[in-house]
Parts: C-alpha cells; structure tokens; sequence
C-alpha cells in the first residue's frame, strides 16, 4: 500500500474540519542521502502542487541544528484530497526512495488549519 509511510508515530486531529487538511511529516536521513532525498522531496512538492488540484503548498524544510532531519509541509484542501495525493505516480516514486535510501519516518501529524 502506498501510503505505508504515514504508519509511524501520528497525531490526528480529531475536531470537525473547517480548513485545510495540513500534514508535518518528520523525517530522519543520513548524510550520505540527504542531498537525495531532498532531491526526492522536490520532485513530490513540484509534481504535486502543479499535478494536484487539492494540493495548496508542499514544502520540504531543514535546519542547521539538526542537518539530519527533514520536515514535510503539506497543505491539502481536504482530506480526500490528500488520499487522493498518495494515489499518484509522483508520490508513489517519493515512497519508494525513502525505503531505497533507508529514510526513517519520525512522526506525522495530521491537522485542520483553523487560521491563516
């Protein structure tokens, strides 16, 4: 199943949803990877927000106080939109590179944006 990397350690937003459906997917690569895998991540973030009508903003963030970790951004007009996202050839090619690069899944957190 595609969407096998959303499995690990989650927080789900359990209140009615009013606003966008915002995914933070954290993520832990090795320096040999990481220049890959941002490669990975640009190529999933380009392909959807151009592809995907449902997809608002996909972002790909990192931090000098831990050149480990790489933080998904997502900004879904709903949920079905975001199923929708990982039913796509662009994500299915992202998946693939993370067990391919053995790219750790951290946590994700699946929120309603309620401002902004």
């Amino acid at each position: 199943m595609r969407d096998a990397l959303f499995r690990g350690p989650r927080i789900r937003n359990t209140g009615m949803a009013d606003g966008p459906y915002v995914i933070i997917a954290e993520f832990e690569v090795s320096a040999a990877n990481r220049e890959e895998f941002l490669e990975l991540c640009r190529y999933d973030s380009t392909s959807s927000v151009r592809d995907e009508p449902g997809c608002r903003q996909f972002d790909a963030l990192t931090t000098e106080e831990a050149p480990d970790a790489v933080v998904l951004y997502e900004v879904y007009d709903d949920k079905a939109a975001f199923d929708a996202h990982l039913q796509t050839p662009h994500y299915a090619t992202f998946a693939e590179g993370v067990k391919r690069l053995g790219v750790t899944q951290k946590q994700v957190r699946f929120l309603t944006r309620r401002s902004g």
